[in-house]
């Protein structure tokens, strides 16, 4: 890209990109410190946009090996940035980013990585395949906005594993129906046979006993894991504390969701509204205070 803009106008357009995009969870918000959201913004915008590579961002008709072609430049990218070389405002940043908190180029190569299977894999046979894909998909954005905030003790990163696979699992959860469009399918195929769901049903949409027990059980696990990371909500500091306890907040929330409505996210996608954040919000600083 010519005309590279320069370090602060960089940081700019990764905040732009950050803002334009809708997530469940908050991204640099306002309890994010206001000298560290240009970093989270920086760490976004790259994966944001080596997400849109893999996925929607580039329609259904640009072919895999397309996509995988675009990830390739995108690693290649990553890579010659670290040496001073640029051809994407998102590297200007990324390359400071990186540089001023000491981050392992490796968390960036494992988000790459998931991505391109996300290209060619649309079936998991197992859980196990599941947590593989989690583990390169979402933990490194966990351990990158604990190095963000300095911490690097590898208990905190392992709780933090437990949060980031839960939220994963979470929105395959809630996204069932929307992942059925592309033709992927994060429900593993040898649980599905065990609660007698088919793909043929699941394709059709048929929110029979056996879908509903298939979820209650996903939902369940994946509690259980939102569980096994919440120690770390209490040994982190300040505001880091409060945004880590209202994204685990919204993680589960999601989950009651799930449940209230049978279990059923095939007809309905379940989503927190503003309301409901408002509400999370307020919980959130009910438990604070009571704790001070």
């Amino acid at each position: 890209m010519n005309n590279l803009p320069n370090l602060q106008e960089a940081y700019a357009f990764c905040e732009q990109l950050t803002r334009s995009h809708y997530e469940n969870f908050p991204v640099g918000s306002v309890m994010v410190p206001k000298a560290k959201r240009k970093h989270i913004y920086s760490i976004y915008a790259f994966a944001r946009t080596a997400d849109d590579f893999a996925d929607e961002g580039f329609g259904s008709e640009t072919k895999p090996e397309d996509r995988l072609r675009l990830l390739d430049d995108w690693e290649r990218q990553l890579d010659e940035c670290l040496v001073g070389n640029f051809k994407h405002p998102v590297f200007v940043a990324l390359q400071q980013t990186i540089r001023e908190l000491n981050l392992p180029v490796q968390l960036f190569k494992d988000l790459l990585s998931a991505f391109r299977q996300d290209v060619v894999k649309t079936r998991y046979d197992n859980f196990d395949e599941v947590m593989d894909y989690c583990r390169r998909s979402a933990n490194p954005v966990g351990r990158l906005i604990l190095l963000l905030f300095d911490y690097r003790d590898e208990k905190l990163f392992q709780f933090s594993d437990r949060i980031c696979m839960a939220l994963q699992l979470a929105n395959f959860w809630q996204d069932v129906s929307v992942d059925l469009v592309k033709d992927r399918v994060y429900l593993p195929l040898d649980e599905m046979k065990q609660f007698n769901f088919s793909e043929v049903e699941l394709f059709g949409k048929i929110c029979n006993d056996g879908y509903r027990e298939l979820l209650k059980f996903q939902v369940g696990r994946t509690q259980k894991i939102f569980d096994e990371g919440k120690p770390l909500l209490d040994l982190v500091r300040g505001k880091l504390r409060l945004e880590l306890k209202l994204t685990w907040l919204g993680g589960t929330q999601i989950l009651r969701m799930i449940e209230k409505n049978n279990y059923d996210t095939l007809s309905t996608r379940p989503a927190l509204s503003k309301f409901d954040k408002l509400k999370l919000l307020g919980k959130l600083f009910s438990v604070s205070v009571a704790r001070a």
